[in-house]
């Protein structure tokens, strides 16, 4: 069983076992047949994936490793907040009439600000102190702009990434203030774990740990049988993870840059009903 499977497993059990239901009060996500949408859930889940040792994808399901690298270099690498830059219809409900999601996301990573060094967007900055300045203690980006919060379709979910440089290796903390753990928990995790890498071989670094930290880790009501079939699988191993060793610089990855080896996950059939 890989690392990845029995940290979801242990999660989702904590969450049913421990967590508080929602059912009692009004809440904003319903279904798309207009029902309120409640979860159960378990307040500051903390997980560390060393990636290292293992690249951390489910195999008790799948998980669609080259569609959510799209989704990450939709908004990390293209700075895009429209949804006809993206291959996948994720943010289909969440886009206005000309597919903009408003002022969320890539948009936020694109902006440009004035350094000593020159102009730069977040991104920029962090392949900039990455390389010049690796001691900084102040390599991070924030997506949770209280400017423009009225003006994005969803407050960002993932919101936060912190870069920590220990002697040559590159490690990163992944802040997200709500998680939908059977629906995004393990495809944030792969885009997350996708850019970490990223980042340290443009940077001559070696990859560390991703450590993931949830605020608001919940289960949705319809999403509760499919977990408790999850929970009953045994995993399998973890595949390996392979990027283009040839890439230097960070706007020259592409979807293919990436592959797994191995990757053998169990049948996964159900549509996974979302709530908006």
């Amino acid at each position: 069983m890989s690392r990845a499977d029995e940290i979801f497993q242990q999660n989702c059990r904590e969450i049913l076992e421990q967590g508080v239901w929602d059912t009692d009060q009004q809440v904003r996500p319903h279904w798309d047949d207009g029902t309120p949408a409640h979860t159960v859930k378990k307040f500051g889940i903390i997980n560390r994936y060393d990636l290292r040792q293992e690249f951390p994808i489910l195999t008790i399901r799948r998980t669609y490793f080259k569609t959510s690298i799209d989704e990450l270099l939709w908004i990390w690498q293209q700075k895009s907040n429209n949804i006809h830059d993206l291959r996948g219809h994720i943010w289909d409900s969440w886009a206005d009439e000309n597919g903009s999601i408003g002022k969320a996301y890539g948009y936020q990573l694109g902006i440009k600000h004035q350094y000593p060094e020159g102009e730069m967007d977040q991104v920029d900055r962090v392949l900039y102190d990455l390389k010049h300045n690796p001691a900084s203690r102040r390599i991070l980006t924030n997506l949770y702009n209280f400017e423009d919060l009225h003006a994005m379709a969803l407050y960002p979910c993932a919101y936060s990434m912190t870069f920590n440089v220990s002697g040559n290796t590159l490690n990163a903390i992944l802040n997200q203030r709500s998680q939908d753990m059977l629906a995004a928990n393990n495809w944030n995790v792969v885009q997350y774990a996708v850019l970490v890498h990223m980042f340290a071989q443009v940077s001559g670094l070696q990859v560390g740990e991703l450590v993931h930290v949830i605020a608001d880790a919940h289960i949705y009501d319809r999403h509760v049988p499919i977990i408790r079939e999850l929970l009953e699988r045994q995993g399998r191993p973890a595949p390996r993870f392979v990027m283009d060793k040839d890439v230097q610089d960070f706007y020259a990855f592409t979807r293919d840059s990436f592959s797994l080896e191995g990757y053998d996950p169990h049948p996964f059939d159900h549509q996974i009903p979302v709530a908006i």
